[in-house]
């Protein structure tokens, strides 16, 4: 996902495995990335470049007239079962093949709105039909989208307008009678009906996107930091000797304090798991549902009514406005190279993105003007082990007065502030001499034929600048780049490089489980990834002291501890201790971030015994064989239960758990997957009480796992409050969505879905009336 398509990339690494010796070290010894682009680009053959353009053809991003048809009815069958988000999802990729003003586009957006409609979305409901008639909508059906255009406007409380849209429709049959013959007699039904409850209905106020307008607000950071953009007032930058660059509290920070705030100078949607490049019909449209299907592609905002791309079916958006600005800033020329992008992987993406939101100009002149500075030797030296030596080569400069000038801490301005910019960006260590051979003579050709795509576009379209003119374009017929596109592909070698280190998975918590389910299970998922300047600042710890939320572009750190006046902000960078023994985390730090972690995690686990943690061992050494077929029987389970067959998982997983007893702690892992299943399975058979109580366990499980304050230990806090919410135990569920929004705002923003539906499960609760004490459940 990251990198190329595994195709591309064995093909490249057979390449580089065949060259000859002599060549091979050419490229290794190469002391600048301008060496390692022109010498791996000089390699690129036509051959490679038909190969590659072989595989981006297999992603179909381009539009397709037969499509919508196919699109639609397979979103009917899902409208059909009540499926309506499924519905939705269907008629949005049959959106993204129809052309504008065709009626493959008005009956997708009108079916969508239907789907809309039943989801209770009614503000987007109305958008997508006045897409539907935008687009052209038949005037024989007319009065279904008109009926529910009123209906929609009842449920907002905005009668007035629903008012007009009933006597504009009543309108019509007056004018036409041959329409009022053929309207069905439900739907005139429908609109008497709707009528009647006109006169009865009051204003229904919608306050949701007030409220979270003011919930974000007050989520901002109080106190901005004069040294820091988008950092509080409590941390500090400072330069370690040994770590480089970090960030330190600057007074005692309390928990669930806002730290760092940042949108992401630079995000790419990861578009999940794609179809395989299609050979034949029956492969060629995906029913499958992405992210890229269910996220805006700029904001990442979550919609099921994208408004796609008029160029191609794969880029789609919130909001017209999303899309202009997509296609003002770079989609326009992303558009055309949708299947290649897709081929050669998201960092590479990341690079042509970044490059084309700063623009040609601006990259040109920090790469040249530093190139001067430096005797004309490439800025990207290999890096010195301590960090405060990059000085020397120049990382730590900024222009003032057309003149070059050195500041104190890489990145920082002239003034000594470090922001969310280019300058920031640039200056994140690429680590030229840590990355193999092979890795760089990879991205270095990923990068080399993506230019010569863009040199063969002849770029019509860049922010700022033209990368080639009209003499430069001759230099596309030859092996040889034009000294531009040289900076051009220099430059996304450099940030290909440095994502390796320094990108930061955006992710969103995603609900799981069987449809219907009152209690809801969730899932991290990985939604885009992105470059943040001063996030990137944080060193890593394998039990920080912070942790990361999301809400559409914009990253939020919080303390998730006591942090001391002096102490070091420290990050997660994936190797978790709670996830991981100290071995795998040591292995996976090395191999991606080229360090070997010292945290007080690693060096307290390198001393136990080798057992590791309760949560991953038996109870005695003799016990690993039944462990595999234990597993089975879960996996087994857990089908049961997705596939609806309750009281078959239930009997599957207490045989499960009287097995795990026999040989597991209690503390194990797995003994905890098993009770987490069973109170699922119980609170769908509604028996709140059994389910609370393997609730109970489970969260035994994850506390010693993950501990007391953890965001696993919120999410299953407010897993339990569920339960106790459904089976009114008012005390237990008053109690435990305290404790779960006292976890949960450790780690998220008060605009979190959980700790949101916490507050509503609070309200409810505390407005019922006094019932007589009685037992529990």
């Amino acid at each position: 996902m990251d990198l190329p398509v595994d195709e591309w990339k064995s093909y490249l690494l057979q390449k580089w495995a065949s060259l000859p010796t002599s060549v091979q070290v050419t490229i290794s010894t190469a002391e600048t990335l301008r060496d390692i682009f022109l010498h791996s680009s000089s390699l690129l053959q036509p051959e490679d470049e038909l190969f590659l353009k072989r595989l981006s053809k297999g992603y179909l991003v381009g539009k397709d007239s037969d499509a919508p048809l196919f699109y639609r009815e397979e979103g009917n069958k899902k409208f059909q079962e009540k499926d309506y988000t499924g519905a939705a999802v269907l008629y949005s990729k049959g959106v993204s093949h129809s052309r504008p003003n065709t009626e493959d586009m008005s009956l997708c957006h009108a079916n969508r709105s239907a789907a809309l409609f039943h989801l209770g979305q009614y503000e987007t409901c109305l958008k997508d039909i006045n897409r539907a008639q935008t687009h052209g909508y038949p005037e024989r059906l007319q009065p279904k989208i008109m009926l529910r255009k009123a209906e929609c406007l009842v449920a907002l409380g905005r009668l007035q307008e629903a008012s007009q849209t009933i006597s504009d429709l009543e309108r019509n049959f007056t004018a036409t009678p041959a329409l009022a013959d053929v309207l069905p007699q439900t739907l005139q039904r429908n609109l008497h009906r709707l009528k009647m409850k006109m006169q009865e209905k009051d204003s229904l106020t919608e306050s949701f996107p007030a409220a979270l307008a003011k919930t974000l607000e007050d989520a901002a950071l109080r106190e901005e930091n004069e040294q820091l953009s988008n950092a509080s007032s409590s941390i500090g930058l400072c330069v370690d000797p040994l770590k480089g660059r970090c960030l330190v509290a600057t007074k005692d920070i309390l928990p669930g304090e806002l730290l760092v705030q940042e949108d992401a100078f630079v995000s790419v949607l990861n578009p999940g798991e794609l179809p395989p490049p299609h050979h034949g019909l029956d492969s060629k449209w995906d029913t499958r549902v992405t992210n890229g299907d269910l996220y805006c592609h700029r904001c990442l905002k979550h919609t099921l009514a994208t408004v796609p791309c008029d160029g191609c079916s794969y880029a789609k958006y919130c909001s017209q406005e999303c899309l202009q600005q997509a296609w003002e800033l770079y989609h326009r020329t992303e558009c055309p190279l949708g299947g290649l992008l897709l081929t050669l992987g998201v960092f590479c993406h990341i690079a042509l993105r970044l490059t084309l939101l700063v623009g040609f100009e601006d990259v040109r002149k920090i790469i040249t003007k530093l190139c001067d500075k430096i005797s004309n030797k490439d800025i990207c030296l290999p890096e010195s082990n301590n960090q405060v030596k990059t000085l020397n080569y120049g990382l730590g400069e900024s222009e003032k007065n057309g003149n070059i000038v050195e500041t104190p801490i890489p990145g920082c301005d002239i003034n000594g502030k470090y922001e969310n910019n280019y300058n920031a960006v640039f200056n994140l260590l690429p680590h030229t001499e840590n990355h193999s051979p092979e890795h760089k003579f990879l991205c270095a050709l990923c990068v080399s034929a993506l230019c010569r795509q863009l040199e063969a576009a002849s770029l019509q379209a860049i922010p700022t600048e033209r990368i080639v003119n009209s003499s430069q374009l001759k230099a596309a017929v030859t092996p040889e780049l034009c000294p531009d596109v040289t900076i051009w592909g220099v430059a996304m070698l450099r940030h290909m490089l440095q994502l390796q280190c320094n990108a930061q998975a955006m992710t969103t918590i995603q609900h799981t489980g069987p449809k219907g389910s009152i209690v809801t299970d969730s899932r991290q998922v990985r939604l885009a990834t992105g470059i943040f300047p001063v996030i990137s600042l944080l060193n890593h710890s394998c039990s920080p002291n912070t942790s990361v939320s999301f809400i559409s572009t914009v990253a939020t750190i919080r303390a998730s501890q006591r942090i001391r006046k002096g102490q070091e902000i420290l990050h997660c960078y994936g190797p978790h201790k709670s996830r991981m023994g100290v071995a795998e985390r040591q292995q996976k730090l090395r191999s991606q971030y080229f360090f070997d972690c010292a945290c007080p995690a690693c060096q307290t686990e390198a001393h136990r015994m080798a057992a590791g943690p309760r949560w991953e061992a038996f109870c005695c050494n003799s016990c690993g064989a039944p462990m595999q077929d234990l597993q089975q029987q879960v996996r087994v389970a857990q089908k049961l239960l997705r596939d609806g067959e309750l009281e078959r998982a239930v009997q599957r997983l207490s045989g499960c758990q009287r097995d795990a007893e026999s040989f597991l702690w209690a503390e194990h892992a797995v003994v905890g997957e098993i009770a987490d299943g069973l109170a699922r399975a119980c609170a769908a058979l509604g028996d709140w009480q059994k389910s609370a109580t393997h609730l109970q366990r489970s969260l035994y499980v994850v506390e010693v796992r993950h501990g007391p304050s953890s965001v696993e230990m919120g999410h299953e806090l407010f897993k339990l409050a569920q339960i106790f919410f459904n089976g009114f135990a008012v005390p237990e569920a008053l109690s435990t969505i305290q404790k779960a929004e006292e976890v949960l705002s450790l780690h998220c923003g008060p605009w979190d879905d959980e700790i949101q539906e916490l507050q509503k499960m609070k309200s409810c609760l505390l407005d019922l009336p006094p019932t007589p004490v009685g037992p529990a459940l």
